[in-house]
């Protein structure tokens, strides 16, 4: 195929956005814009197209502070496709341990010629803080248990290439929604969207207080499988906790992993999700990883697309 086929258009003149911080901020229409897009990136990822240079001159690096495997090499091979280079910054070499200040080395970074940083930091609001100092664009790789806006996305694509449909769809986020960023920007997202959400988990890491934004909670993972059209597995992320939230990730998976018997209490069309790394026997068995109802890795293939859109949209408009 080629690029000529990959009919995008110009940046539509309803985006105005340099950055992306998260979901929240978004409107319904603009995430189903970058949806839209995504998937005439993904058909022609499909289709065997691996090239399409829409964004060539452009440089992108990834600052990242904090370990990651798919959203690191995903935004890199999303824009190495669209023709712009990509740099992936390293922390443990650089001169931040030499006491340099984030806005610091993002400054300099930025003088040598970007027009994107991708950044990923434990602390909430470094992406808003870097797009307060900088001139280029900032896009949000996961800001602490704040927002994780492009895996909201490519969450929510991989729903409705499934489904065909986000509205009147119950979508279950289980496991640690007290610290998990992906749990708030798919939530900020599929709310927007026309889905009836239930977020489910130990008491100690789902609070009733997601009442407040009209979202159901349950601490019984059995008691709501029925009906749930879509389970997003969240891992329990022990690296941001002070103290053990259970007794034992034994007694967690007994009550939330999501095994053979509990998907044949589930509907026989439900779409299981996670958007990793899973940890087999904790928070979904094998089985069921890799079955039929599992779109786990269809979810990194779409996070690819997403990405591309995202670049595309922010970069493509200038």
């Amino acid at each position: 195929m080629s690029t000529a086929t990959v009919d995008l258009g110009p940046v539509p003149s309803s985006w105005k956005r340099r950055h992306l911080l998260g979901l929240e901020e978004l409107s319904a229409e603009e995430i189903t814009l970058i949806l839209d897009k995504a998937e005439v990136f993904r058909q022609a990822m499909d289709s065997g197209e691996r090239r399409i240079p829409l964004l060539t001159g452009r440089t992108c690096v990834n600052l990242f502070f904090e370990d990651s495997t798919r959203t690191r090499n995903s935004f890199s091979l999303a824009a190495r496709r669209l023709g712009a280079e990509a740099l992936d910054f390293s922390t443990s070499t650089s001169s931040l341990s030499k006491g340099e200040t984030v806005i610091d080395t993002a400054k300099n970074i930025e003088a040598m010629g970007v027009d994107a940083v991708v950044v990923r930091h434990r602390t909430p609001g470094t992406p808003l803080l870097l797009a307060n100092n900088l001139r280029c664009s900032v896009i949000n790789a996961g800001d602490g248990p704040h927002e994780h806006p492009t895996q909201g996305l490519l969450d929510i694509l991989t729903i409705r290439r499934r489904k065909g449909r986000i509205k009147g769809l119950t979508v279950a986020l289980v496991g640690d929604i007290a610290h998990s960023r992906t749990a708030r920007s798919n939530i900020w997202g599929l709310k927007k969207l026309g889905a009836k959400i239930i977020v489910c988990g130990p008491s100690t890491l789902v609070s009733p207080r997601w009442a407040e934004l009209g979202i159901e909670y349950s601490y019984s993972l059995d008691d709501i499988l029925p009906r749930v059209d879509v389970l997003n597995l969240l891992r329990i992320q022990f690296e941001r906790q002070y103290t053990r939230p259970f007794p034992s990730v034994r007694e967690y998976a007994h009550l939330y992993a999501m095994d053979r018997a509990r998907l044949a209490k589930a509907k026989s069309d439900v779409l299981i999700l996670a958007p990793g790394p899973i940890n087999r026997g904790v928070e979904v068995a094998a089985e069921v990883a890799d079955g039929p109802q599992s779109a786990i890795l269809d979810q990194v293939t779409n996070g690819v697309a997403v990405r591309m859109a995202v670049l595309w949209l922010i970069l493509g408009q200038r």
